[in-house]
């Protein structure tokens, strides 16, 4: 999954806050079950929530380098990820700042983890990396089914999770307020195909549509 979606809005001429970029940022692939919570998260947001101007809410997919920029760019990055932490399947854990690189590097469960902890790592060289960094991961319980949503327990976790990022962007004077009206889907960060509701219902059964990657590549087990 490659995407490269966002909601921004540029600040007007003299706001004391014309030089704050707060990014909010999900990352992974919602191809494969619970590696999507991050993407997930921040599709929340953007339909049930309007932000103040400076920031930038984004579905990161799994571009790695790709996002070196809007890293660069932000004054403060608010991340949600699938994280493996060896706890049980939708535990929570807050990362800050000087941590989110080394944890994100501990125990990789997929290529964007590897190519995001580069971004980072090349942020950081750089000297334009945020002042401010947070990491909300999730602990997964399901990868390995392609074509999948997000396990009962991790979807539940996203409730917590979005309270936490909710919470830290008031700090951070982002000025959340609940829409009147949730976003239609046609205007969603992943796009109306994708969005969760719509991507757990049409859903094909796993007679139709192979569980473990694309088909036209992996021969399926012959039946008994």
């Amino acid at each position: 999954m490659n995407t490269s979606t966002s909601e921004t809005t540029c600040h007007p001429s003299g706001d004391s806050s014309a030089n704050e970029h707060i990014l909010v940022l999900g990352i992974g692939n919602v191809l494969w079950a619970d590696e999507g919570f991050g993407v997930r998260c921040v599709e929340t947001l953007q339909r049930l929530w309007h932000f103040a101007p400076q920031v930038e809410v984004m579905d990161g997919g799994t571009q790695g380098l790709y996002l070196l920029h809007n890293v660069q760019s932000a004054t403060k990055l608010l991340i949600f990820d699938a994280i493996d932490y060896g706890l049980e399947p939708g535990t929570l854990k807050v990362i800050e700042n000087d941590d989110v690189p080394r944890f994100m590097g501990a125990k990789k469960m997929s290529l964007h983890q590897t190519g995001f902890q580069e971004v980072l790592s090349v942020a950081q060289l750089t000297e334009h990396y945020p002042e401010q960094v947070v990491l909300i991961g999730c602990q997964p319980e399901e990868l390995d089914d392609y074509g999948g949503s997000l396990r009962p327990i991790v979807r539940h976790a996203m409730g917590e999770a979005l309270n936490i990022g909710l919470q830290r962007l008031r700090d951070w004077g982002a000025e959340p307020v609940l829409r009147d009206e949730p976003l239609p889907e046609d205007a969603t960060l992943t796009g109306a195909m994708l969005t969760l509701d719509r991507y757990e219902s049409e859903r094909p059964s796993a007679e139709q549509a192979c569980r473990i990657g694309d088909d036209r590549f992996i021969p399926m087990p012959e039946k008994g």
